[in-house]
C-alpha cells in the first residue's frame, strides 16, 4: 500500500491549492520541496552542536533519523522536522566540563521522560498537560532557560567584537526587511556572512582550515554512548517542559495551516520527539525537537506532504557521512557564534514572554507574580547548590521552583480562601 496518493498529476499545482500530507507530488518535486525544508531547518540544527560542543555530523544524523521516526509514529499525520531543539543550549554547554557522555545522558534522560508524558497524553488527553502545566509555569521555565547562558553568549560576543556585530546586524537586517525565505533564513545567512568575512580577513584558525583540507570526502559519524551523572540529568530534564510546549504549540499550527483536528495525534508527536531524543543520547547527538521554521516553508507553499519532509530527512542522514563537511562547520568563529547566539538566547526568552501575554497570566495574582520572580532569578543567576554531593545548577532549581513551587502555593492560597 503506498504511503501517499499522487496530488492531481504530480506535475504542478495551482493558486491556492493544497496539498494534503498524506499527498505527494512528482519525485522530482517532492525532491525540491524536501531540499526547501533542508535549507530552513539547516542554520538551527547546526548552530546548536556549534554551541555546545557535539559532533555537528552525528547531531545531523539523528537528526534525519529522528524526522523519519516521527514520521512513521504520528502515521504521516503531523508533518514535521527534528532539528536540534534550543533548549538544550543552555543546560548542555553548562555541564560541558562534565564530558560528552554525561551531556547525552542528560539527553537521553530528557528523550525518556517525554515518552511517558506522550504516553500519559494519550491515555488521559491534552487536558492533562493544561492542568499540570499551566502558561505561568512552561512560560517562566522557557524564559530561564533562554536567558541562563547570556554571559557565555556575551563572552563569545566579546571575543571577536567586529564580527559579532556584523554577523548581528546581518541577521537583524534580513531577518526585518528581508521577505519569504531570506527572512525565514536570516539566521543561517548571517552566519554564512560572518563566516566569509571571518575567512577574508584572516580569522578562521590555520590549524582548522589544515583539519578542513585533511578530512575524507567520507566516512562514519562518530558515535559515543551515554554516561548517567545525577547532576547534568537533573540540570538537562527541565527542558521537558519546552519540548512538550513546542510539540503541541507544532501540532496546533499543523491543524491550524491544514484544516484538520489534530487533537488525537499530540500524544503521538510527544511520543516520537521522545523516541528521537532518546535515540540522540544513546548515539551521540543532541536532543530533538519540532521546527517551526519549517511550518513557514510549508505555509508559504501550501505543500504539506509529509513525502518532502522524508526527503529532509534522507538528506540530513546523507550529509552526515561526509566529514569534511562537518569539519568545515567546526571552523565557524566565536564572533560569528556570539552574534547569533545574543539574538537566539533573547529569542528563546522571548517566547516564554509571549506564553504568558497570549494566555493572559495574571501577574497581579501574588502566587504567580512571586513564585515566578524567585525562579527566574535563581535560573537566570544560574544559582547553584550541591545537595548530597550532587551540584544542581540554575536551570534546574528555577524549573523545580516553579513547576513544584506554583501547584503547591495555589493549593494553600485556596485552602486559606
Amino acid at each position: 500500500m503506498a504511503l501517499w496518493t499522487v496530488h492531481g498529476d504530480g506535475r504542478r499545482v495551482s493558486d491556492g491549492e493544497v496539498v494534503a500530507p498524506d499527498e505527494r507530488l512528482s519525485w522530482p518535486l517532492t525532491v525540491g520541496f524536501g531540499l526547501q525544508h533542508v535549507a530552513a531547518m539547516f542554520g538551527a540544527t547546526v548552530l546548536v552542536p556549534a554551541s555546545t560542543g557535539f559532533p555537528v555530523s552525528t547531531t545531523l544524523l539523528f537528526s534525519g533519523l529522528g524526522t523519519l521516526l516521527f514520521l512513521l509514529v504520528t502515521r504521516n499525520r503531523v508533518p514535521s522536522y527534528l532539528g536540534s531543539s534550543f533548549a538544550f543550549i543552555s543546560p548542555l554547554a553548562a555541564s560541558r566540563l562534565e564530558g560528552l557522555p554525561a551531556q547525552l545522558g542528560g539527553v537521553l534522560a530528557t528523550g525518556v521522560l517525554l515518552v511517558f508524558v506522550g504516553v500519559a497524553v494519550k491515555a488521559l488527553g491534552v487536558r492533562l498537560l493544561e492542568s499540570l502545566m499551566p502558561p505561568v509555569v512552561t512560560g517562566a521555565v522557557v524564559m530561564l532557560i533562554g536567558l541562563n547562558l547570556a554571559p557565555s553568549a556575551t563572552h563569545n560576543f566579546q571575543d571577536q567584537p567586529g564580527l559579532a556585530v556584523f554577523t548581528l546586524a546581518v541577521i537583524l537586517l534580513c531577518g526585518v526587511l528581508g521577505r519569504g525565505l531570506l527572512s525565514r533564513a536570516s539566521v543561517l545567512i548571517g552566519v554564512l556572512a560572518g563566516w566569509i568575512v571571518a575567512a577574508l580577513t584572516g580569522g578562521l584558525s590555520a590549524a582548522r582550515l589544515d583539519d578542513v583540507a585533511n578530512a575524507a570526502w567520507f566516512g562514519f559519524p562518530q558515535l559515543t554512548g551515554p554516561e548517567l551523572r545525577p547532576n547534568v540529568v537533573l540540570m538537562v530534564l527541565p527542558v521537558v517542559i519546552v519540548l512538550v510546549a513546542e510539540n503541541v504549540g507544532h501540532v496546533k499550527a499543523v491543524a491550524s495551516v491544514t484544516g484538520r483536528n489534530l487533537d488525537g495525534s499530540v500524544g503521538d508527536a510527544l511520543i516520537a520527539n521522545g523516541l528521537s531524543t532518546a535515540l540522540a543520547g544513546i548515539g551521540g547527538g543532541s536532543g530533538t525537537t519540532t521546527y517551526a521554521e519549517n511550518i513557514g516553508v510549508m505555509s508559504a507553499t501550501k505543500v504539506y506532504s509529509t513525502a518532502a519532509y522524508a526527503v529532509a530527512g534522507v538528506s540530513a542522514i546523507v550529509l552526515s557521512f561526509c566529514p569534511k563537511f562537518g569539519t568545515l562547520l567546526n571552523t565557524m568563529p566565536t564572533g560569528v557564534l556570539g552574534g547569533a547566539m545574543v539574538l537566539l538566547y533573547g529569542l528563546i526568552a522571548l517566547v516564554g514572554v509571549r506564553i504568558w501575554l497570549d494566555n493572559r497570566v495574571d501577574l497581579s495574582n501574588p502566587v504567580n507574580l512571586m513564585i515566578a520572580g524567585a525562579a527566574l532569578v535563581a535560573g537566570v543567576g544560574n544559582l547553584t547548590v550541591a545537595i548530597g554531593g550532587v551540584a544542581l545548577g540554575g536551570i534546574a532549581w528555577g524549573s523545580l521552583l516553579i513547576v513544584v513551587g506554583h501547584p503547591l502555593l495555589r493549593m494553600l492560597k485556596s485552602a486559606r480562601a
